[in-house]
């Protein structure tokens, strides 16, 4: 992979990291509970955790594949995770 576009995509890859945590927070603010209605207290919150568990281990992976390839963007090659 030539470095320009490795870089582009370790960038796009750690950009997603910000889209992932807003998409939570959307989801968050949907499932909460309201005055007027909303889902049950119990509810939400196991919501929010599994959510929340996806979120953060997609979070993990495109750090770490982020990291990669910008490593590789600028000239190293390939290394051992």
């Amino acid at each position: 992979m030539p470095p320009k576009i490795a870089r582009l995509a370790g960038l796009g890859a750690l950009a997603a990291c910000g889209a992932f945590a807003a998409l939570f927070l959307y989801v968050a603010y949907i499932s909460r509970h309201t005055a007027t209605g909303g889902m049950m207290p119990a509810l939400s919150v196991v919501s929010w955790i599994s959510v929340g568990l996806v979120v953060l281990s997609l979070i993990a992976v495109h750090v770490a594949v982020g990291k990669q390839l910008l490593y590789i963007g600028r000239g190293g090659g390939p290394r051992p995770v």
